[in-house]
């Protein structure tokens, strides 16, 4: 199965490259901007998908609207952003991603993670190991980094944080704080390079799953900013704000609520 996803994901990513470099593009409903490279990365995924695993649900950003509005969704289904990042991929900076991941019982068990302008690729397998794969390498299998107190690196933006973000840097004067585009913020701290990622406002289920599922084999967790595991299936697929980290003591020591406490 994830050699099929793979070859998908390197697939849709080479359409992807095939249209880099085009600026044109339409406004969603959302104000998101749209190109011809999300549309294209979409049909062949779902194509493939759908002869991979012809019974399947899988549910693409770029899928009907009307498929998103269920109240429950199925207890296994797939989430694909056939191009996470378009902004980044009009401004040609190569931190766009491709992402597939499989939902099983409101958590992401298995995804993959393609940046195709950059070379890299991320994936969880069904076996529990997270890995990564730069260009026509190796794979090699990756975990997060147990933190340092005093030498802590987050991945978020100081000027657009969200308010809980932007209290946790105050009361982290020391930390660094370093950036990326589309889902690659994970594999951030997957990868050992950072030691959380948070995200005060609000991203689709499509944004997060596959790089959740590669978090999470690298031994990472995700939490809602109220202390609550990240779970999938919430009606419209949206998610609230979140810290992606592996010691959930180095931000929730900050802001522990009532859910937090009794979450080990």
């Amino acid at each position: 199965m994830i050699d099929a996803l793979l070859d998908i994901a390197a697939s849709a990513g080479r359409a992807i490259l095939e249209r880099y470099g085009a600026t044109q593009s339409t406004l969603k409903a959302d104000e998101s901007p749209l190109t011809a490279a999300d549309l294209a990365s979409h049909h062949l995924i779902l194509g493939r998908m759908n002869e991979l695993l012809p019974d399947a649900l899988v549910l693409s950003e770029e899928s009907d609207p009307s498929l998103f509005a269920p109240d429950a969704f199925p207890g296994e289904f797939w989430l694909v952003d056939p191009l996470d990042g378009t902004k980044e991929f009009l401004k040609q900076s190569g931190e766009f991603t491709v992402n597939i991941a499989l939902i099983r019982d409101r958590r992401p068990v298995l995804g993959v993670v393609h940046a195709p302008a950059i070379g890299l690729t991320y994936w969880a397998d069904d076996g529990g190991l997270a890995h990564r794969r730069r260009g026509s390498g190796p794979a090699e299998v990756i975990r997060a980094r147990a933190p340092q107190r005093g030498r802590l690196t987050a991945v978020a933006s100081r000027d657009h944080a969200g308010p809980r973000v932007e209290a946790w840097l105050r009361g982290h004067p020391d930390a660094q704080t370093t950036s990326m585009g589309s889902s690659l913020k994970f594999c951030l701290v997957a990868e050992g390079a950072a030691d959380l990622y948070l995200r005060d406002l609000p991203t689709m289920e499509w944004d997060t799953a596959a790089a959740h599922a590669v978090l999470a084999a690298a031994g990472g967790t995700v939490w809602t900013l109220d202390g609550s595991p990240l779970r999938y299936g919430k009606p419209g697929l949206r998610n609230p704000g979140f810290a992606a980290l592996v010691d959930r003591a180095i931000y929730f020591d900050e802001f522990s609520s009532p859910s937090s406490s009794s979450i080990p």
